[in-house]
Protein backbone atom coordinates (compact mmCIF):
# COMPACT_ATOMS: atom_id res chain seq x y z
CA UNK A 1 0.00 0.00 0.00
CA UNK A 2 1.61 2.96 -0.65
CA UNK A 3 1.14 6.57 1.39
CA UNK A 4 -1.58 7.92 -1.24
CA UNK A 5 -3.63 5.01 -0.28
CA UNK A 6 -2.64 4.55 3.37
CA UNK A 7 -6.05 6.48 4.48
CA UNK A 8 -8.78 5.99 2.12
CA UNK A 9 -10.16 8.16 -0.14
CA UNK A 10 -13.47 9.93 0.71
CA UNK A 11 -16.52 8.64 -0.86
CA UNK A 12 -17.09 10.18 -3.71
CA UNK A 13 -20.67 12.02 -2.42
CA UNK A 14 -18.20 13.52 0.16
CA UNK A 15 -15.84 14.72 -2.34
CA UNK A 16 -18.42 16.56 -4.41
CA UNK A 17 -19.62 18.13 -1.53
CA UNK A 18 -16.52 19.63 0.25
CA UNK A 19 -15.25 20.82 -3.42
CA UNK A 20 -19.15 22.47 -4.11
CA UNK A 21 -18.65 24.11 -0.54
CA UNK A 22 -14.79 25.26 -1.36
CA UNK A 23 -15.76 26.92 -4.50
CA UNK A 24 -18.68 28.47 -2.94
CA UNK A 25 -15.87 30.81 -0.89
CA UNK A 26 -13.21 30.77 -3.21
CA UNK A 27 -12.62 31.87 -6.77
CA UNK A 28 -9.55 31.91 -9.09
CA UNK A 29 -7.30 34.65 -11.19
CA UNK A 30 -8.68 32.92 -14.58
CA UNK A 31 -12.33 32.78 -13.81
CA UNK A 32 -11.43 36.52 -12.92
CA UNK A 33 -10.13 37.65 -15.57
CA UNK A 34 -11.90 35.58 -17.90
CA UNK A 35 -15.59 37.56 -16.39
CA UNK A 36 -13.74 40.95 -16.99
CA UNK A 37 -12.16 40.50 -20.54
CA UNK A 38 -16.03 39.36 -21.39
CA UNK A 39 -17.68 42.01 -20.09
CA UNK A 40 -19.87 40.00 -17.69
CA UNK A 41 -17.83 40.75 -14.21
CA UNK A 42 -20.94 40.62 -12.15
CA UNK A 43 -18.94 41.49 -8.97
CA UNK A 44 -17.41 44.08 -7.47
CA UNK A 45 -13.35 43.44 -7.13
CA UNK A 46 -11.62 44.70 -3.99
CA UNK A 47 -8.71 45.14 -3.66
CA UNK A 48 -7.69 44.90 0.03
CA UNK A 49 -3.96 45.80 -0.02
CA UNK A 50 -2.73 48.92 1.23
CA UNK A 51 -3.31 52.21 -1.05
CA UNK A 52 0.47 52.72 -1.70
CA UNK A 53 0.65 48.95 -3.08
CA UNK A 54 -2.46 49.47 -5.12
CA UNK A 55 -1.20 52.64 -6.51
CA UNK A 56 1.89 50.50 -7.89
CA UNK A 57 0.00 48.12 -9.68
CA UNK A 58 -3.41 46.43 -9.29
CA UNK A 59 -5.63 44.53 -11.08
CA UNK A 60 -8.14 46.45 -13.58
CA UNK A 61 -10.80 47.45 -12.61
CA UNK A 62 -10.45 46.90 -8.65
CA UNK A 63 -10.89 49.43 -6.17
CA UNK A 64 -8.65 49.60 -3.18
CA UNK A 65 -10.70 48.89 0.06
CA UNK A 66 -8.50 47.64 2.95
CA UNK A 67 -10.29 45.54 5.16
CA UNK A 68 -10.55 47.90 7.98
CA UNK A 69 -12.30 50.07 5.84
CA UNK A 70 -14.63 48.09 4.93
CA UNK A 71 -18.00 49.73 7.41
CA UNK A 72 -21.29 49.22 7.45
CA UNK A 73 -21.90 52.77 6.17
CA UNK A 74 -19.16 52.04 3.39
CA UNK A 75 -20.27 49.02 2.71
CA UNK A 76 -24.34 50.28 2.14
CA UNK A 77 -22.96 52.01 -1.48
CA UNK A 78 -23.61 49.06 -2.92
CA UNK A 79 -26.87 46.80 -3.65
CA UNK A 80 -27.50 44.33 -0.70
CA UNK A 81 -27.02 41.42 -3.12
CA UNK A 82 -23.87 42.67 -4.81
CA UNK A 83 -20.89 40.09 -4.68
CA UNK A 84 -17.58 41.29 -3.51
CA UNK A 85 -14.29 39.13 -4.96
CA UNK A 86 -11.80 40.08 -2.33
CA UNK A 87 -7.45 39.95 -2.95
CA UNK A 88 -3.99 40.96 -1.41
CA UNK A 89 -0.79 40.07 -1.90
CA UNK A 90 -0.89 36.52 -2.79
CA UNK A 91 -0.91 33.08 -0.71
CA UNK A 92 1.32 34.17 1.98
CA UNK A 93 -1.20 36.94 3.11
CA UNK A 94 -3.88 36.68 4.92
CA UNK A 95 -5.65 40.18 3.90
CA UNK A 96 -8.09 37.90 1.93
CA UNK A 97 -9.20 36.22 4.66
CA UNK A 98 -9.47 39.50 7.61
CA UNK A 99 -11.69 40.79 4.30
CA UNK A 100 -13.81 38.09 3.95
CA UNK A 101 -14.79 38.24 7.87
CA UNK A 102 -15.48 41.47 7.67
CA UNK A 103 -17.49 41.39 4.70
CA UNK A 104 -19.60 38.33 5.95
CA UNK A 105 -20.11 39.75 9.33
CA UNK A 106 -21.81 42.70 7.41
CA UNK A 107 -23.65 40.06 5.99
CA UNK A 108 -22.34 40.87 2.73
CA UNK A 109 -21.38 38.17 -0.47
CA UNK A 110 -17.94 37.66 -1.11
CA UNK A 111 -15.43 34.91 -2.78
CA UNK A 112 -11.78 35.02 -1.80
CA UNK A 113 -9.70 35.33 -5.42
CA UNK A 114 -6.91 32.80 -4.30
CA UNK A 115 -3.59 33.52 -5.21
CA UNK A 116 -4.04 37.19 -5.27
CA UNK A 117 -1.54 39.69 -6.65
CA UNK A 118 1.12 36.89 -6.57
CA UNK A 119 -1.35 34.69 -8.87
CA UNK A 120 -2.37 37.19 -11.26
CA UNK A 121 1.23 38.24 -12.23
CA UNK A 122 2.20 34.25 -12.26
CA UNK A 123 -0.35 33.81 -14.68
CA UNK A 124 1.32 36.78 -16.88
CA UNK A 125 -2.50 38.71 -16.70
CA UNK A 126 -2.50 42.73 -17.15
CA UNK A 127 -2.17 45.70 -14.48
CA UNK A 128 -2.99 49.10 -14.11
CA UNK A 129 -0.70 51.17 -12.17
CA UNK A 130 -2.16 54.75 -10.65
Amino acid sequence: MSLVSEIPAAAPNLVAEHYARRLAFETDCSDVYQAITSGNADFVLLDVRGPAMFQEQHIPGAINLPHGKMTARKMAEWPEDTLFVVYCAGPHCNGTDKAALRLGTLGKRVKVMIGGITGWADEGKPFEVG
